[in-house]
């Protein structure tokens, strides 16, 4: 922590020098803040495990056959440990370093940064998580340009390989601050973005190129009513237009006329995600068009990131709610997004940090954009930590409740392995049940799990 930075924290606590050492740490009932002190990182730790995939899954274009899960302790002074866990995705952070290397390699690049910034935190003291990441972010972003061999390295592969470590801290900021609930986590000026609590959330399955539209039915009559259908196929241009308007025909042609009680009209909301394949917006019309002529058009909810991130055109008539994902690696680039027309943001708390994710939510809110909570692929405790986000999010538009896409389940070989790694995997609200998850008293009480130890991870780090 710099000088500055120090004497104004300083001076922060001196102002509440007369409560006790117990009321530093509950919440002002006036103002809703904590007075939350810093945390200092002492030690470090690091540690990786590949977990295959039951078949190839394929997005932008391309597809991967395992995900590292990596995990990070952090050490404080009081000599309390937390660990944080990352889900790999190299292809969904930056394309272009997955076709430049082997797939082991690009996870290992990952890898290497998440250990860099392991050296640039120890022994150093941060006021909160979302200034360890602005404070190291930069510098380990030129860090990776130089290892990648890549000066147009994406933010957003910084920021997976930050995941574990932030929510490390995160976990070890509040057990300095004797805090163990996620809404007390949440700084003063990033609650009233997270500020719902809601009973029910949809859990969103995805459908990768090679599902078989029989599976999208079987999802339908398993009670999901919000699924998630990857679009940018591989090939040309027209060769990929002509696959996703041959897809889209056949999916509606299978559930088009199925109901739900989630959704306003009763029909299917379709969420559409390419990835950034489609080059051109006329090329995005022409999938639209395609939609209105079979009679698709009124259900698509979202079409999430249909354009390559350079592409910076006006989206704002193309009369359907496009999301913006992997461009809004930041707040900064989430707000230029909305002024593109974007009218909704998919949150990735477990790929872009919840320092972050926190900072992008606080933006959309402002202007009055939802938000909805997208998948890594992750694990499932990184599934509670993009839950705890997506539990108090707004409502999204024509729907009653928040969503949250969780594949895990439809890709792992040893998910139901994985689970027990999970410290509350037995609990009610960990389960999906008809499409949704059920959130109750207990579920905020214990967050999720999110602050209870997990044997599995816990036992890769030794005294």
């Amino acid at each position: 922590m710099n000088r500055r930075s120090f004497m104004k924290n300083v001076g922060a606590l001196a102002t509440f020098s007369a409560l006790s050492m117990e009321q530093s740490a509950c919440t002002n009932s006036a103002t809703g803040s904590l007075l939350t002190k810093p945390f200092r990182v002492k030690a470090t730790g690091s540690n990786f495990e590949r977990e295959p995939l039951i078949r190839p899954f394929g997005f932008k274009g391309g597809y991967v056959t395992e995900i590292w899960q990596s995990a990070f302790m952090l050490e404080g002074d009081s000599g309390i440990r937390k660990i944080g866990i990352c889900t790999h995705s190299v292809l969904w952070s930056d394309a272009a370093v997955f076709a430049a290397h082997s797939p082991a390699a690009g996870d290992a690049l990952m890898f290497s940064i998440s250990e860099r910034a392991l050296q640039m935190i120890k022994g150093q003291s941060f006021e909160s998580p979302v200034h360890m990441v602005e404070q190291i972010k930069d510098e380990l972003w030129a860090y990776g340009k130089t290892i990648t061999n890549n000066p147009n390295l994406r933010k957003t592969f910084i920021l997976n390989a930050l995941v574990g470590i932030d929510n490390a801290a995160w976990l070890l900021f509040a057990s300095e601050n004797n805090i163990d609930r996620f809404d007390n986590l949440i700084p003063a000026d990033y609650r009233p973005a997270l500020s719902y609590k809601h009973q029910k959330v949809a859990s969103i399955p995805l459908m990768a190129y090679a599902i078989p539209v029989s599976e999208i039915v079987q999802a339908v009559d398993d009670g999901y009513f919000f699924m998630k259908i990857k679009i940018g196929q591989p090939g040309t241009q027209e060769e990929m237009l002509q696959k996703d308007m041959a897809r889209l025909t056949e999916i509606h042609q299978a559930i088009g006329k199925r109901t739900t009680t989630y959704s306003k009209d009763g029909r299917l909301p379709y969420y559409f995600d390419a990835n950034g394949r489609y080059e051109r917006k006329e090329t995005l019309q022409r999938l639209i068009d395609h939609a209105k002529k079979i009679g698709a058009f009124d259900q698509i909810a979202i079409i999430e990131e249909p354009f390559p991130e350079e592409l910076e055109v006006d989206v704002s008539d193309l009369g359907v709610r496009l999301a913006c994902d992997e461009s809004a690696h930041t707040d900064a680039d989430a707000l230029k997004r909305i002024q593109m027309g974007y009218k909704a943001v998919a949150l990735k708390a477990a790929a872009k940090t919840l320092s972050m994710t926190m900072k992008i939510a606080k933006v959309a809110h402002e202007h009055k954009v939802p938000c909805f909570l997208a998948d890594l692929t992750v694990n499932p405790i990184l599934v509670e930590w993009n839950k705890n986000v997506a539990a108090r999010l707004a409502p999204f538009p024509g729907l009653g409740t928040g969503l949250l896409e969780t594949n895990g389940h439809q890709n792992y070989v040893n998910w139901n392995k994985m689970l027990t790694y999970h410290p509350a995997s037995d609990a009610p609200w960990a389960k999906t049940v008809r499409g949704v998850f059920n959130l109750d008293k207990d579920y905020y009480n214990r967050s999720g799990g999110i602050f209870e130890p997990s044997p599995h991870y816990e036992g890769w780090f030794t005294k």
